[in-house]
């Protein structure tokens, strides 16, 4: 059962199948073993684009057990109110972790949540741009538990990582991506996977519409690029 707040939903895209892991083959393990049934708390860091909110609600979607997931950024339920019910799940995500510190009514409640996962083996997953030693609490207590669980920092894919990613992210569209064009648009744009996966909808638009394989010339005159 996945418990999600009302307007929350998790991405049908967002599975571990789906993600390239490269450098980040122990992350993925460590959260396929959570998924179905394991117990502890792990801390997932990096910088934005990734994957840390895939991963967390491909965890959350692959659960055998009572989960919820939680991003913190996007809801405006303040305080220790957001984790209302955290309690009684066995496996609780929360995503963007650190956009809720600093605030001691909600650093409260997650050291209540904290302790109650360690006592019932539950298991607790939180994702932030940084490591817990290099954020600012409101409560030190809190800090320094996170700082001594199970940290992982993701790792960016080099560049053979990243083409099996994009012509992934096509294939889950329907797309057949050659690998030449797969390679023109990585070295053309920011390789940022989400504004490449808003790039591959227009795309696909363009195709079906012109009846058009995505060769290298037909993107780049979609694009307008001389």
């Amino acid at each position: 059962m996945q418990q999600l707040p009302l307007g929350v939903r998790l991405r049908e895209r967002a599975t571990f199948a789906t993600f390239v892991a490269g450098a980040n083959v122990e992350a993925c393990a460590r959260l396929r073993a959570i998924a179905a049934g394991a117990g502890g708390i792990l801390w997932l860091w990096g910088a934005s684009g990734s994957g840390r909110t895939h991963l967390l609600q491909a965890c959350c979607a692959a659960s055998t057990r009572r989960a919820a997931y939680l991003p913190l950024a996007e809801l405006p339920v303040p305080g220790a109110d957001v984790l209302e019910g955290g309690e009684r799940t066995t496996l609780l995500c929360l995503d963007d972790l650190d956009a809720r510190l600093g605030d001691h009514g909600f650093e409260r409640g997650l050291f209540s949540i904290y302790r109650s996962v360690e006592e019932r083996g539950a298991a607790l997953v939180v994702t932030a741009a940084a490591a817990p030693a290099s954020l600012s609490w409101a409560l030190a207590d809190i800090g320094s538990r996170f700082g001594a669980c199970e940290v992982f920092q993701l790792r960016p894919l080099d560049e053979a990582g990243e083409l099996a990613a994009l012509r992934l992210r096509a294939a889950g569209r329907g797309l057949d991506l050659p690998e030449d064009t797969a390679l023109y648009l990585l070295r053309r744009f920011p390789r940022d996977m989400h504004a490449l996966g808003r790039l591959l909808d227009e795309m696909d638009v363009a195709s079906l519409t012109a009846q058009r394989r995505l060769t290298v010339p037909f993107v780049r005159a979609i694009l307008g690029d001389p």
